[in-house]
């Protein structure tokens, strides 16, 4: 039955197959494109590993025969000896020697000597005790001087600072004497009588005391102080007193600082001004300021803002008037390229106290006889931009734009030959000073090159132009400044330096008093100051490390050019000396 079955079944299928064969042969099923998008790559299948060894119970398997081992010892000499490493040497550049002390001479033509002395005293770990002495003077006889041109400065300073972890304090005092002589009389005027009767010698002595307190970790930041008398030869006095405070807040991220300030300065001259043809006494004066100077600093990545107010009262004591100002105080700084390229500007403004020594000190040949007040710096706008071009090579370039109200003003002193002044400072050779309202426009740029350690380079020009609220010129303010500096280590032992500047034209004028007539009509004659060129240079030689030698010259060019109207300057000035240092 079975087998019967089967057969039948066999012959069903094989006459299904052979119909489905005729289907195929009578329809084209046609060709189908197969795209292989990846190619093949056989691997080999991990073979089945046995994963822990069977365990064998069979009777016939041997057991292994347990061995045992000595060992023969028998002592060997060695003979070998290791070396002892060594560390490699590294060459150490020894410390430079320093000393606490410095005395330098020099000395050359038209009898000029150059001295200075300087010591660093440390009494303790947290004392130190500085002095300094300078002296420089010159025996004159610049050509076709008539007068005498000698000149003296000398002055001395003593400084103590004692340090502490939370605060510090110091204390220095200074002397200074000058002599200067007014030589400058205009040429072919005098006769030799008039001449030999000017006493035209000038004596300026001035003696100073400054002390400062400093907190750390404090609100109170600290205080300084100073007060300075200034006198000279023709009966002139001057007293100033300056006291500085300094607040700190600080803000979250921001800081408020708070500063007080109050400037007083007061004084007498023998004589009246020069204007005048008749002496009718003394000048007195006396100025006091008071400020405070609120700002709001803020640093954010590279922002640095400071916002901040100058509130100042200034009073004219000689006259009992007084007034407030109010003055910007705002500066602020911003990265633009990291160290390439970094902006800056501001606008700010002060009540500038003007002082006879500091006048002295901008020209050494003013009169006796000045008008001190104080100048109202209303603004001064300024932007520019910095950097570093190079590692070695740093810009800065500025404009600004000011405006200042009495802003002093030198200009030569009338020719008032019916004064009888005791010094001789009447005969057109002094000056005076002049108070004018000036907006200036200036450009200044400058580039500094540091080659290496040996060589720097640096060259800066300033242009400025003024506009006057009385239409004169500004009375001898060059429109043109520019100076070049460079500094030379040759080797170890040889050093040189160069410095050359040049100032432009400057305008003043000469005039004579005369009896009975206001001095807007003295007779006048404009004068153009030419500009003038002037180079400086000084080589020296390290003879080891506590002795110097050194040359310097000045007015290389030996260019006799006016400094100021009538003055003339010395021509080539050789000067060689040496310097020493050593511990006292």
């Amino acid at each position: 039955m079975y087998k019967s079955i089967i057969v039948v079944g066999v012959l069903f299928i094989g006459m299904h197959y052979a119909t489905a064969q005729e289907d195929d042969k009578k329809e084209d099923i046609g060709t189908e494109t197969v795209t292989v998008t990846k190619a093949y790559t056989p691997a080999v299948a991990d073979a089945f590993k046995i994963k822990s060894t069977p365990n064998l119970n069979d009777s016939i398997v041997l057991q292994k025969k347990k061995i045992k081992y000595s060992i023969f010892s028998v002592p060997v000499a060695s003979t070998f000896t290791p070396s002892k490493g060594t560390v490699s040497a590294v060459e150490r550049i020894p410390p430079p020697e320093l000393f606490n002390s410095y005395a330098s001479l020099g000395v050359g033509n038209y009898g000029n000597v150059n001295a200075d002395f300087y010591t660093n005293r440390t009494l303790s770990r947290d004392e130190d005790l500085v002095i300094g002495l300078n002296h420089h003077s010159t025996q004159g006889g610049i050509d076709g001087v008539q007068l005498n041109d000698r000149f003296s400065n000398s002055k001395m300073d003593a400084a103590y600072k004692k340090r502490d972890r939370d605060y510090n304090w110091g204390t220095d005092v200074g002397v200074q004497h000058r002599y200067y002589n007014w030589y400058g009389v205009p040429e072919s005027i005098f006769d030799d009588a008039t001449i030999a009767a000017i006493d035209e010698g000038q004596n300026y002595f001035m003696g100073e005391v400054l002390g400062h307190f400093n907190l750390e970790d404090s609100f109170f930041k600290g205080v300084d102080a100073k007060f300075r008398r200034f006198w000279d030869s023709a009966q002139s006095g001057e007293n100033r007193a300056i006291v500085n405070a300094a607040f700190e807040f600080p803000l979250n991220e921001e800081l408020f600082t708070v500063g007080l300030n109050a400037d007083y300065v007061g004084g007498s001259f023998e004589n009246t001004n020069l204007s005048n043809t008749v002496n009718l006494g003394g000048i007195n004066y006396g100025q006091l300021q008071a400020g405070i100077r609120p700002s709001l600093q803020m640093l954010r990545d590279d922002l640095s803002l400071n916002l901040g107010v100058n509130l100042v009262y200034g009073m004219d004591l000689e006259n009992s008037e007084g007034n407030f100002y109010i003055y910007p105080a705002i500066t602020a700084s911003y990265r633009l390229l990291e160290e390439t390229v970094i902006a800056y500007g501001g606008v700010v403004g002060e009540l500038r106290q003007n002082s006879f020594h500091g006048f002295v000190e901008d020209n050494s040949f003013v009169s006796p006889t000045l008008d001190i007040a104080p100048t109202d710096s209303q603004y001064n706008a300024y932007i520019g931009v910095k950097g570093q071009l190079l590692p070695n090579l740093s810009y800065n370039l500025k404009g600004s734009y000011s405006a200042e109200n009495n802003r002093p003003l030198f200009r030569l002193n009338p020719q008032n030959l019916d004064r009888n002044d005791d010094r001789g400072y009447h005969f057109g050779n002094s000056f005076d000073v002049f108070y004018d309202d000036i907006k200036t426009i200036g450009m200044f740029g400058e580039l500094n090159m540091d080659v290496n350690r040996n060589f720097t380079l640096g060259v800066n020009a300033k242009v400025n132009e003024y506009t006057t609220e009385t239409d004169n010129p500004a009375w001898n303010l060059p429109n043109l400044e520019a100076s070049l500096f460079m500094d030379y280590q040759i080797g170890e032992q040889w050093f040189a330096g160069l410095n050359l500047f040049y100032v432009g034209e400057r305008e003043d004028f000469s005039s004579v008093a005369v009896e009975n007539v206001l001095p807007s009509e003295f007779p006048v004659i404009l004068l153009t100051l030419e500009g003038f060129f002037d180079a400086n240079a000084h080589v020296g030689y390290r003879v080891n490390n506590q002795l110097s030698l050194f040359v310097k010259a000045s007015n290389i060019t030996n260019n006799n050019y006016q400094r100021w109207a009538n003055f003339q300057v010395q021509g080539l000035q050789v000067l060689g000396g040496a310097t020493y240092k050593f511990d006292f």
